[in-house]
């Protein structure tokens, strides 16, 4: 814990303003106080469901996720509001610990605790969905204008998820849609395309935090026995949702589609591309969609957030990393409220020119979600 989680552990305020450069969080996780707190805001069809059934995740188990980071809550242990809740259930302790002191000018919410994408029913996952993002605009982003939602979609239920698109589109108050990055099939597939094909008609990005549950293990090579081991294999759906959007042609149909990994690193990117440039010089008759080698693709319709940030021995390794894929790809992002929040002073380890600094903590945020 960092002397900045102490402060606040200890109940001391943190000081105004601690980050000169005013940023843009693209990774903030609101809490609902309750799971019967979405009840209101589900359709009246459908909460009858919600009360005889609840929500009912496509998971091995009833009523929590496959491994135990949700215990306790996923988070810091400064984050409990005083007012109780879980942590992210209290706005005006986020202002207090968040916002106004990281200087934060807009953040981007993701929605971790309930996913309409991952209910077994999937008619019921697309009204989980709706409620939701109604949860967002009426408890978050209409009571802190710094605030940005995402409009969670039901990927599974492509109509609903376009008709939930359309329902938000132009409101100042989303900026992206969200899906899970652990679909029932690989992303890229053409099922999903309605989704793609909605969100570019409206300029969103497609928000994919490394999340969501299929039924299927984390890890290619079966359920693993250790947190520890699903922490780190958890990113590989980063990897192969990747490789599906570029090899399935994805980005050749919707050359203008925008999407941004959340919480996934970023230090796999070039050594994955070289290898998929590769393959794909040796394999590309089979996929004579593709125009152009896999590594285009990549540099043109994917952005990365910096939480979680890799931190090699030599930090100037770093530097080289971020010069591949590029200045105006990365997005600060805390994480808050969760254990490995990425403190803004601190996430980095290399020197940067205000330029570049300026490029990650605010511009490409900016400039990638239309903010003014």
């Amino acid at each position: 814990m960092n002397v900045q989680h102490r402060q606040l552990a200890s109940g001391a305020r943190a000081p105004a303003a601690r980050t000169r450069l005013p940023i843009i969080d693209c990774d903030i996780h609101p809490m609902l106080k309750s799971p019967r707190d979405l009840r209101k805001y589900i359709t009246p069809a459908w909460q009858d469901h919600f009360d005889a059934y609840g929500l009912r995740m496509n998971v091995p188990f009833v009523d929590s996720s496959p491994y135990p980071k949700a215990t306790p809550a996923l988070s810091r242990l400064d984050a409990w509001p005083p007012s109780g809740g879980p942590p992210g259930s209290d706005l005006e302790f986020m202002q207090q610990q968040l916002l106004d002191p990281m200087n934060v000018q807009y953040g981007i919410l993701h929605i971790l605790a309930v996913s309409g994408m991952a209910q077994r029913n999937v008619q019921f996952g697309s009204a989980v969905c709706a409620a939701l993002n109604n949860w967002q605009y009426e408890e978050w982003t209409q009571r802190d204008k710094r605030l940005k939602g995402s409009i969670n979609v039901q990927g599974e239920e492509p109509d609903a998820a376009v008709a939930e698109i359309e329902r938000w589109a132009g409101s100042t108050d989303f900026v992206q849609v969200a899906m899970s990055g652990r679909a029932i099939e690989p992303l890229g597939r053409k099922r999903y395309w309605p989704v793609f094909e909605a969100a570019v008609r409206h300029n969103l990005p497609i928000g994919i935090h490394l999340s969501g549950e299929n039924g299927h293990a984390a890890s290619g090579a079966g359920w693993p026995s250790f947190y520890a081991e699903h922490h780190h294999v958890s990113s590989m759906a980063h990897r192969a949702l990747v490789t599906s959007l570029v090899l399935e042609g994805v980005f050749e149909a919707f050359p203008a589609l925008k999407f941004v990994l959340v919480e996934g690193g970023f230090g796999w990117v070039p050594g994955w591309t070289w290898r998929m440039d590769k393959q794909w010089a040796r394999m590309r008759d089979e996929v004579p969609h593709l125009k152009r080698p896999p590594s285009e693709y990549i540099k043109q319709n994917l952005w990365f957030t910096s939480q979680p940030v890799e931190e090699p021995e030599n930090p100037e390794d770093l530097r080289q990393v971020i010069d591949w894929i590029g200045w105006d790809r990365l997005l600060i992002a805390t994480d808050y409220p969760h254990w490995d929040f990425d403190d803004p002073e601190l996430a980095f380890r290399i020197r940067m020119t205000d330029a570049e600094k300026r490029k990650i903590f605010h511009d490409n945020a900016k400039n990638l979600y239309g903010l003014t």
